[in-house]
This record gives structure tokens, sequence and C-alpha cells, in this order.
């Protein structure tokens, strides 16, 4: 009948508005916790991620690694390309890093030119093992600019794991980035682990 016809209508517009608010709410979610840049989670993001992975790590006993990764020489290619240049290349950095790690693993743009990964039920020498080829990966990675010159990029490298090197969050942040920073200080383009 014409009502039952009618009261359908009314029952697919509420549908179909409940389904645009959960797309929205997806993409406004999506918008909060990721780097719009680089397509990674941000550091607002990475912080409660890493204490959901310390609390998952305590419950079942378990070891997770940070590595904190910072570009060498970053500034240089902002002020020798510009930034936009600058941000393709962190962009580029960003979904490397992204196609190397494991589904379970998470990767954030801290902040700048520096990148963390939270790698879950990873070991020290897992995360190294991971890190030598994402240096490598950076490394060999090149960027193209629209006059045809081409920019590399290195890297240096932090690696900290939980509870063998610090049994909170605070501590594991503070060692993988001061390990990263020693790289940075002496021959950039490596690795040091904690």
């Amino acid at each position: 009948t014409h009502n039952d016809l009618t009261l359908l209508s009314a029952i697919a517009d509420y549908i179909a508005i409940g389904i645009s608010n959960a797309r929205n709410f997806s993409r406004v979610r999506e918008l909060v916790i990721t780097d719009d840049l680089t397509g990674l989670y941000n550091a607002r993001y990475f912080d409660d991620l890493l204490d959901v992975e310390i609390a998952r790590a305590q419950r079942f006993d378990s070891t997770l690694s940070l590595v904190f990764i910072d570009l060498d020489f970053f500034k240089l290619v902002n002020d020798n390309h510009g930034h936009l240049v600058g941000s393709r290349m962190l962009a580029e950095i960003g979904q490397l890093l992204k196609s190397r790690i494991r589904t379970v693993d998470y990767g954030a743009r801290y902040g700048g030119d520096e990148f963390v990964l939270i790698l879950p039920q990873t070991s020290k020498k897992g995360a190294y093992d991971l890190v030598c080829s994402l240096r490598e990966l950076v490394r060999s990675h090149v960027l193209l600019t629209e006059d045809g010159s081409e920019i590399r990029v290195t890297a240096s490298f932090g690696i900290a794991a939980y509870p063998i090197d610090a049994d909170n969050k605070i501590d594991l942040i503070r060692l993988a980035d001061n390990m990263m920073y020693k790289v940075k200080q002496t021959t950039r383009d490596g690795v040091l682990m904690a």
C-alpha cells in the first residue's frame, strides 16, 4: 500500500543517514589519528598506542621494540630544494616505512623529520634486522624533482626494547631517542641499540 511505501522510504532515508554518519565518523577519526602528510599515525596517537602495547607486553610477559628514526641533514633538502620537495620526501619516506612493517606494527611521524616504530613481540635482534633493511631502503631511495634533480637522504636509527632496556614508557622513549641522537652526533646513517 501507499502507507507501507511511505514507511519503507522513511526507513531507507534513516538507514542512508546512519551509513553516511558512520562513514563520516570513520573519516574524522582517521584525520584525528593520522599525520596528513605521511599517512602514518601522528605523535598523539603514537603515545596512546605505546601505552596499549606496553600493557599488552606486561600482560603476556612479552617484549616490544621501539625504534626512533631521524632523517640526516634533512634541513638541507628544504633549504636547497624548497619545502614542497621536503614534504614530498617526508611523504615518500613515510610510505617506505609503512610498506616494510608488519600489520601488527605501528609507524608514526613523531614530528618534523622524525619517525617512530612500535614493534610488538619483537626482540632487539628482530628490530635490528628490520632497521638494517629500512636503512638500506631509505639510503637507496631517490626522489626525482620536477627539474630532474635526484635527492637522496640517509637516516639515523635508535632502538630500545621493553622490558629489557626500560620498564616504563617514558624511559623507553628516552632511551630509543638517545640512541638515535648518539648516531646523529657521530656517524649518522647508522643504527644503535640500547
